[in-house]
């Protein structure tokens, strides 16, 4: 869990559910009074029993910041997490759920950045950079930006039907899938206006990304689990990057 923020908590109402893998779902929150936030940000949840134990998550919001009455969390069913088991096995369209935010501000991206971005994800961990990508989309920014995207199979590819439409609308997007396990039998069609590659992403993928933006990247946006973050990391400032132009949100252990 993050550090205390001094933000006030409040009430918004989940008004629906949507299936997006096997293992995550989609929760899209409407606030009662208006909530505007940065894509990139996230929200802390808070849930509280009847005999007042609470237990506490933080989760990136996926939406774009265009609407600022509500949100969407991409919520990963997580082995033993309290948080994440309540969502995906009780929380129904109605519930209230209280929450505060929004929160962060280092991984974070304006609509407006007009330089070339490299944005890295894995898992789940692509939450926040699709936040990122809608808004971009939605406000026409002509800026060359590649997404390298890291999952187990094609069907844990999360937002891959709009990934692959916002590829298919502006050339200046490059979207890279790399699937760790290639030959599951649990397979969709081909991922067409997408690039797609069967293994972990390494030096050489990240240098084939950079090769498609024409220049290296302004900024680098780099979110996942924590040894995935810290070898992505690794590899950008092998790559020539500067270290404070390298942004990272990292989750688990």
């Amino acid at each position: 869990m993050r550090a205390e923020s001094p933000i006030d908590w409040q009430i918004a109402t989940v008004t629906s559910i949507t299936s997006a893998s096997p293992r995550v779902k989609l929760f899209q929150l409407e606030f009662e009074t208006e909530t505007k936030f940065r894509a990139g940000q996230y929200f802390d949840i808070r849930l509280t029993a009847p005999d007042g134990y609470q237990a506490q998550r933080s989760y990136s919001v996926s939406s774009s910041p265009s609407d600022s009455k509500k949100i969407e969390l991409t919520i990963e069913l997580i082995d033993d997490g309290e948080v994440s088991s309540y969502f995906h096995e009780l929380v129904d369209i109605g519930d209230k759920i209280e929450l505060r935010g929004p929160i962060g501000g280092h991984f974070t991206i304006s609509p407006n950045f007009s330089k070339p971005t490299l944005l890295i994800a894995g898992g789940s961990g692509v939450a926040p950079i699709m936040s990122m990508l809608r808004q971009r989309h939605l406000s026409n920014n002509s800026a060359p930006i590649a997404l390298l995207f890291s999952t187990r199979t094609e069907l844990d590819v999360l937002f891959r039907d709009e990934l692959e439409s916002i590829a298919q609308e502006n050339p200046n997007v490059h979207i890279i899938i790399a699937l760790t396990r290639s030959g599951s039998t649990q397979s969709r069609p081909s991922i067409g206006a997408m690039h797609r590659d069967t293994k972990r992403i390494d030096r050489p993928m990240i240098d084939s990304a950079i090769a498609m933006l024409g220049e290296t990247p302004a900024r680098a946006y780099v979110c996942g689990g924590s040894s995935f973050v810290e070898a992505m990391g690794n590899y950008l400032l092998e790559s020539g990057m500067a270290y404070d132009d390298v942004r990272t949100e990292r989750f688990g252990p």
